[in-house]
C-alpha cells in the first residue's frame, strides 16, 4: 500500500515533477523564464495526486486525424510523427514515476469526431486513424497511456447526433467567443491559428482567396466551440486530470501546453506534418512536401512512415 504524503512533502514533491514538463513546455510567452511556482493550478493539482498516493493523471485533448491537405501529411493514418510523440509521452510518465512510486498517466483525448464535419475529414477516417493509434500504443508496449474518444462517451450513436449532443450541452456560444477574441489575447491567439490551418487544410475550393478566408474564419469559431466543448466533456468525466494542451498556453493558465516534437512553427502537429530524420539523428516537423525535398520516403509496414535525410542514406 503506497504511503499517503503530508501536504508540504507532497507540494514539493509536485514542483519536482512540473520541472520535468517545463523543459517540454509549449509557451505563448516563450521569452518568461518560467518555473514551478508560476504554474499554481497545475502544482495544486499534482499535489492532490501525490497527497494521496495515487497515480498521477494528465489528460491531452490532440490526436484527432491527420489533416486532409495531402502537402502536409502522408495519409490519413498515424506514422512516424505519431509514434514518436507518443513514445516521449510515455518517457514522461516514466520519468514522473521515478520521482512518484505510484506514477503517471497520460490520457490521449482523440477529439478528431468532435469537429470532423467542420474540418472536412470523414468519419471513417477519424475511425481508422484512432484504431491505428491504439493499436500504436499496444505493439510499442506504451503502458503508460490510455485513449478516450467520443465512443467512450456515447457509444454507437451516429456521429452527427454525437455532435450535436456535445455541441448543444457543452459549447460556448457563438457571441461568447467573438467577444473573448475581441478581448483576450490568447483567444484571439488562437482563433488565428486555428483559421490559418482550416486555409490551409481546404482543399478543391472553388471560390476565391477572400471566399475562402470568410468561410475559415466562420468555421474557426465552431472548431473553438466544438473544442472547448471537448474540453468541458472531459473534465466532467476526469474532473480531477491535469489538463495538458497541444497549442502554446501562458504561464499561469489553467491548461499547460506541451510540445511534442521540434518544429519551427510552435502549432505544428505531428497530424499537420511528416517528419524529417536528419542525419545527425535530429528529427523535425515539417510539411510533407518540404520534407520530401530534403529527404526520402521511408516504409513502414508497407505504408509511409517518414522522410530521411539523403545525407544520411548510404
Amino acid at each position: 500500500m503506497t504511503a499517503f504524503q503530508d501536504r508540504p512533502s507532497a507540494e514539493r514533491l509536485a514542483a519536482r515533477v512540473l520541472g520535468l514538463l517545463l523543459p517540454h513546455r509549449r509557451a505563448s510567452d516563450p521569452e518568461f523564464d518560467a518555473r514551478p511556482e508560476h504554474f499554481p493550478v497545475q502544482l495544486a493539482q499534482l499535489a492532490d495526486f501525490i497527497a494521496a498516493g495515487e497515480p498521477i493523471v494528465l489528460s491531452l485533448p490532440g490526436f484527432p486525424c491527420k489533416s486532409p491537405n495531402p502537402a502536409k501529411v502522408l495519409g490519413h493514418l498515424p506514422d512516424e510523427g505519431e509514434r514518436l510523440s507518443l513514445t516521449f509521452l510515455d518517457g514522461l510518465c516514466a520519468e514522473i514515476g521515478r520521482l512518484h512510486a505510484p506514477g503517471a498517466r497520460i490520457l490521449i483525448c482523440s477529439d478528431g469526431h468532435v469537429f470532423g464535419d467542420l474540418i472536412n475529414v470523414p468519419d471513417d477516417h477519424i475511425d481508422a486513424y484512432s484504431d491505428a493509434l491504439t493499436a500504436m500504443i499496444a505493439r510499442e508496449g506504451l503502458t503508460h497511456l490510455d485513449t478516450f474518444d467520443l465512443r467512450a462517451v456515447l457509444g454507437d450513436l451516429p456521429y452527427d447526433e454525437k455532435r450535436s449532443r456535445v455541441h448543444a450541452r457543452y459549447a460556448p456560444s457563438v457571441e461568447e467567443l467573438r467577444e473573448q477574441v475581441l478581448t483576450e489575447e490568447e483567444t484571439l491567439r488562437l482563433y488565428r491559428g486555428i483559421t490559418r490551418f482550416l486555409t490551409e487544410d481546404t482543399v478543391g475550393f472553388t471560390g476565391t482567396r477572400s471566399a475562402l478566408q470568410r468561410e475559415c474564419r466562420r468555421r474557426a469559431y465552431g472548431v473553438i466551440q466544438r473544442s472547448r466543448a471537448w474540453g468541458e466533456l472531459i473534465a466532467e468525466h476526469h474532473p480531477r486530470a491535469v489538463r495538458l494542451s497541444i497549442h502554446p498556453q501562458p504561464a499561469g493558465a489553467s491548461k499547460f501546453g506541451i510540445r511534442l516534437l521540434a518544429a519551427a512553427d510552435s502549432w505544428t502537429t505531428p497530424w499537420h506534418s511528416a517528419v524529417l530524420q536528419h542525419s545527425h539523428g535530429e528529427r523535425e516537423l515539417l510539411r510533407s512536401e518540404e520534407a520530401a525535398r530534403l529527404g526520402r520516403l521511408v516504409l513502414r509496414d508497407g505504408r509511409p512512415s517518414h522522410y530521411e535525410s539523403r545525407q544520411g542514406v548510404s
